[in-house]
């Protein structure tokens, strides 16, 4: 717990001392942590699924369960049409390669009607959350004159207007992409896992002369395999949501600073000890370098997400050698169990491939949150402690 004996006007961090002095206002202040940001967002966020009008958010949310449930039924389907195709292939039979043709045309019509179907109920589902947000925003900061006096407020509450226009809007786009994207990827994982299972069946296979039996080999091997990228990506980013929040701290510093120089003139001496050009200068040099500081995490992240896309299909392929070798395979049932090996690859990976989404989610919901605890300090009576399990209810 620290004790402040001043507070500056939340300009910046950096630069206020220099833009508008010092406000005599005893208080203390500790910073919160992660669990009670998150939990100080959600307490507000959570509003639209729970208040009047909700069993819309419902219905819609239904709606697109249902539709992924529809897409997994045809993307199964599809998965056996590649067996009966490149069999129909292996053994040029031009009649039943045709007939697969013709079979192939509907559920491409419906996996497109799916797919289109899913954008929409998705970005209509994201678009109504941020707009009920933003309104419980906009009306929690304007109400008893709060935007007015925030700025004489212990805290982290720098350009509530960007938080409000860009922050709320990333931390409910990105929970309705990644929840819908967990649970699709949990379905099809379980769906084709059967898949790897029946089809691949079991390994016996001979070593130093000894006989080893691996029942499920596919399955194992995907396990394995996706084990192994999700650590390497947990270890290469895991310092990705603090570059993240320091990226964004610092971009809405220039802002801030930028929009002060605006209203005082530029050019204009800035009382505190510096010039405008020096302070926008520093400013745009912290958001240059922590912009590098980003551009080399995701280089890094990189690194293991695309070496992912590349090896899987080869590797899905290379477990099924030793099957199709031996003759126990034919060409269809090594496409379909390769594409399948591809497939739960992929939903195994959703950690992997949400990483960064993930952390920014997570960084732009913190910003809200810390505004919005900002804002219950405006009302706290002079002398109290907050209680970090009940903010107010706005």
């Amino acid at each position: 717990m620290k004790e402040f004996t001043s507070v500056k006007f939340p300009i910046t961090a950096r630069f206020g001392r220099f833009l508008l002095g010092k406000i005599a206002l005893p208080r203390r202040y500790s910073e919160p942590d992660e669990k009670r940001l998150l939990k100080r967002f959600w307490q507000s966020a959570s509003g639209y699924w729970k208040g009047r009008g909700a069993w819309r958010a419902r219905a819609l949310l239904a709606t697109m369960i249902v539709t992924m449930i529809l897409q997994l039924a045809v993307q199964y389907r599809i998965n056996f049409w590649n067996r009966d195709f490149f069999n129909a292939i292996e053994q040029r039979l031009g009649a039943e390669i045709w007939a697969q043709t013709l079979r192939f045309l509907p559920l491409a019509a419906a996996s497109l009607a799916l797919a289109v179907l899913s954008v929409w109920g998705r970005m209509t589902l994201q678009r109504n959350w941020r707009e009920w947000l933003s309104n419980h925003l906009y009306d929690y900061w304007l109400e008893n004159d709060r935007h007015r006096r925030l700025r004489f407020t212990l805290g982290d509450h720098q350009t509530p207007e960007y938080r409000i226009a860009e922050d709320a809007r990333v931390a409910t786009d990105l929970p309705i992409d990644l929840g819908l994207g967990l649970f699709l990827s949990m379905l099809t994982a379980i769906t084709f896992i059967g898949v790897l299972w029946s089809v691949g069946g079991n390994l016996e296979f001979a070593i130093f002369g000894l006989n080893l039996f691996v029942p499920g080999y596919l399955v194992i091997a995907v396990v394995f395999y996706s084990a192994l990228l999700t650590a390497g990506m947990l270890l290469v980013g895991r310092h990705l949501v603090h570059v993240l929040e320091e990226n964004k701290r610092a971009e809405a510093e220039l802002r801030a600073v930028g929009a002060h120089l605006r209203e005082s003139g530029e050019g204009t001496a800035i009382s505190g000890g510096g010039d405008g050009r020096q302070l926008i200068g520093a400013a745009l040099k912290d958001v240059i370098a922590w912009w590098l500081a980003y551009c080399w995490q995701l280089m890094r992240m990189t690194v293991v997400s695309h070496g992912n896309t590349l090896l899987t299909p080869v590797v899905g392929l290379l477990v099924c050698m030793p099957k199709y070798l031996a003759g126990s395979m034919n060409l269809g049932e090594v496409v379909q169990v390769a594409a399948a090996f591809g497939i739960v690859q992929n939903a195994f990976n959703w950690i992997t491939d949400s990483y960064a989404r993930l952390a920014e989610w997570a960084s732009s919901a913190n910003r809200v949150a810390a505004l919005l605890l900002s804002l219950d300090e405006i009302d706290r009576p002079a002398g109290s402690e907050p209680d970090a399990g009940s903010e107010a209810t706005d």
